[in-house]
């Protein structure tokens, strides 16, 4: 059986990596809860945002941690302008499915004030 942690890792490298619109209907719940801001709920909304992705992007994870039904995982996305976007995604599974996503967002700088990065890929 694969963990909460593993769905979630695979969901999201065939959907934005492989940009596999297809595989958000094997991984997604149909009633999917969406709590960012800028996002409509449901699977229609996801759908047409990856479509749109351009080649270029690249989804890829760094630390990632599962509590029950609950799965955080930290990330980079790339490709979607001159600055790479570090991630942290917290989702709900329900019976093996995505059903429900927050997340928070903010550019990867360069340098930081403390000299550590703000990622490192798992």
């Amino acid at each position: 059986m694969v963990s909460n942690k593993g769905t979630v890792l695979a969901a999201y490298d065939a959907v934005f990596n492989g940009k596999d619109v297809t595989a958000i209907d094997r991984y997604y719940g149909p009633s999917y809860i969406q709590h960012n801001a800028r996002t409509v709920d449901g699977l229609d909304a996801l759908k047409a945002f990856v479509g749109q992705l351009p080649p270029s992007v690249r989804w890829e994870p760094g630390i990632s941690l599962e509590d029950g039904d609950l799965v955080m995982v930290q990330s980079r996305t790339s490709g979607l302008g001159p600055t790479s976007i570090i991630r942290a995604d917290i989702v709900r599974l329900e019976g093996g499915r995505i059903v429900e996503h927050w997340d928070v967002s903010q550019e990867e700088a360069s340098e930081t004030a403390s000299g550590h990065p703000m990622f490192e890929p798992a």
